[in-house]
């Protein structure tokens, strides 16, 4: 297939396609971008009259280098300090309405394929996420495509029984963020716990570089107890709580002075949050502008 509009750089054209790909592979903003700076270098420097299928070439370059980048984070994430989460992103509207979409870029899915091995989410996300066919995915790998298969079938079945179960409905989760925020700021501790699910599971991540729970919290007392002692801290004063589209899902931006200081999401089930994620790590906040990115 001849790709569209000859005339523009074939990089340009798909860089949100690139970039998306990068970004689910590794779940970090600045690792996606460091990519995609490779990935760009090694184009300019490719005889493209050579190239085919410039699309497919741009995507095997870039998950191959993700997969070089994510089999070396996973070392260091071993010695991360506290919770490993992925760098949140403002999206837009657009993709919260896109339920399937919104699924594949949420907090609560990046987190599940931690869990799978760099190759597994490599197969999983072309096959599943960019509907690559297995032959497709066989030659981006190097790989047979009986052993493609296999991989897709192991990661499909992996993500499938740990992906967390929660309610997409868009009215109840606007409510439940207007309590959380209003709880909050009040510091009204019972408000905050009868939005708790009676199993709620926190986590936070500070990366070592600011306060943050190094074990998941659980239980609406200890965790309404915690986030409300986290926002009486000295270090919280002025706090300014709004309703954001993050990771596609409606979440809280706690902003300083018009600058990103956390990002709260979570999964709602029955009409309680469930599952609470707390990003507080600044080195993780300074991509949160770049969601329309995620588009591709």
């Amino acid at each position: 297939m001849v790709d569209p509009m000859p005339d523009q750089d074939p990089f340009l054209e798909h860089r949100r396609l690139l970039f998306s790909t990068a970004y689910r592979m590794l779940g970090t903003v600045t690792d996606a971008e460091d990519i995609l700076q490779d990935a760009w270098i090694k184009w300019n420097g490719t005889d493209r009259a050579a190239v085919d299928h410039p699309k497919a070439y741009l995507v095997r370059t870039v998950t191959n280098l993700s997969l070089n980048r994510l089999t070396s984070a996973r070392v260091t994430r071993e010695s991360y300090v506290g919770p490993w989460l992925p760098e949140p992103v403002l999206t837009s509207p657009d993709i919260a309405e896109d339920t399937a979409l919104a699924d594949t870029v949420s907090t609560a899915m990046l987190v599940v394929l931690e869990t799978l091995t760099p190759v597994e989410r490599a197969v999983f996300l072309l096959r599943e996420v960019f509907g690559y066919s297995h032959a497709e995915i066989a030659d981006t790998l190097d790989r047979s495509e009986a052993s493609v298969r296999q991989i897709a079938h192991r990661a499909k079945n992996h993500v499938q029984s740990r992906r967390p179960r929660f309610d997409t409905d868009k009215a109840a989760r606007a409510h439940i963020t207007e309590r959380f925020m209003a709880a909050c700021a009040g510091g009204d501790l019972n408000a905050l716990m009868d939005l708790l699910a009676p199993d709620v599971t926190c986590w936070s991540d500070g990366g070592g570089v600011v306060t943050a729970a190094r074990r998941p919290l659980y239980g609406p007392d200890h965790v309404a107890r915690w986030i409300l002692g986290v926002l009486a801290k000295p270090s919280s004063a002025g706090a300014e709580l709004s309703a954001a589209e993050i990771n596609g899902e409606l979440g809280t931006l706690a902003s300083f002075g018009g600058n990103p200081g956390a990002a709260f999401t979570f999964d709602l089930v029955d009409g309680r949050i469930q599952n609470l994620r707390f990003q507080v790590n600044p080195g993780k906040l300074a991509g949160l502008y770049h969601g329309t990115e995620l588009l591709g």
